[in-house]
């Protein structure tokens, strides 16, 4: 995978879980915040701020992949 086409990814789905991320892409979390690091450091990417949970009440969810990116670009 390379940087466009998270960067499609993440235009088409607007909000994406970073499990989703893995999931999607078959990679590591660690290297996918990497990438979206740089989406964020040009100011198209933002991490939303974290929830104490996901909403369910299992309390099973792994806080490091219910991280929320958004992208933020409407003009690319």
């Amino acid at each position: 995978m390379i940087l466009s086409d998270l960067r499609t990814y993440l235009k088409e789905q607007r909000r994406v879980a970073l499990a989703d991320l893995c999931t999607h892409f078959n990679m590591d979390a660690d290297a996918l915040r990497g990438m979206l690091d740089k989406w964020i450091g040009k100011g198209k990417v933002r991490k939303l701020p974290l929830t104490a949970s996901c909403g369910t009440s299992c309390c099973q969810c792994d806080t490091a992949l219910t991280e929320i990116y958004e992208w933020i670009d409407e003009g690319s």
